[in-house]
């Protein structure tokens, strides 16, 4: 069993592992558990996102007025299209949730970080296209 956390509610779920691909739906409120496109994060929903999902997660730390930030943002969710049954993809403002920017130190954006069972795994700070993130997730994963 995987433990996925719906990117709507937060519940968490349980899937068989080998369901993962049959598109898991919560049981609380009927969204998809593995979305094409990047989950938005906040200092309420990060902790239980991060630490309790079953799959890596790869967090975008990013903020509104940084320019390649705007840039980078249609690469990630292209990238999250492609993976999202390897990985599951999420965005977190740094100027809305700057208590978990600081704690993970985050200095320069935008800033990606895998984690896998909330622990960080791999660090990538700079744009990236979406062949670039793709890959640079796959040497991680």
């Amino acid at each position: 069993m995987t433990e996925l956390v719906c990117p709507h509610c937060f519940a968490i779920n349980r899937v068989p592992e080998d369901r993962l691909a049959d598109q898991p739906k919560c049981g609380k409120c009927g969204t998809h558990l593995l979305p094409d496109a990047p989950t938005d994060l906040d200092d309420n929903s990060f902790d239980r996102y991060i630490g309790r999902h079953g799959l890596p997660v790869l967090v975008d730390f990013w903020a509104a007025w940084c320019g390649p930030c705007k840039m980078m943002a249609p690469a990630f969710k292209q990238a999250a299209h492609a993976m999202h049954q390897r990985a599951s993809f999420a965005k977190l403002d740094t100027e809305a949730a700057q208590t978990i920017a600081a704690r993970y130190q985050i200095r320069s954006i935008p800033t990606m970080i895998l984690f896998r069972q909330g622990k960080e795994v791999a660090r990538m700070s700079g744009a990236l296209d979406a062949g670039g993130i793709q890959r640079w997730l796959q040497q991680h994963l």
